[in-house]
C-alpha cells in the first residue's frame, strides 16, 4: 500500500472500536502508528502492517 499517512488525518477503519466508533485521528506516523479514537479519545498503538491491513479510507473532517 502506497498510501501517504500524515500527522492529524482522519482516518476510517474496517473493525469499529469498542464504544462503537470506526473513525481515527493519527497522533504518530513511523513504524508504529498511534490513532486516537474521536468518540471516546483513547489511543492506540499499532504496528505500520496491522494499522495498513486495518484501514479502510481517509474520513471526511467535520
Amino acid at each position: 500500500m502506497n498510501l501517504k499517512f500524515q500527522v492529524g488525518d482522519l482516518v476510517e477503519m474496517k473493525k469499529p472500536h469498542p464504544c462503537g466508533n470506526k473513525v481515527w485521528e493519527i497522533l504518530r506516523v513511523g513504524i508504529d502508528f498511534r490513532i486516537k479514537c474521536i468518540n471516546c479519545e483513547r489511543s492506540v498503538l499499532l504496528p505500520r502492517e496491522k494499522f495498513e491491513k486495518g484501514f479502510k479510507k481517509f474520513a471526511d473532517p467535520k
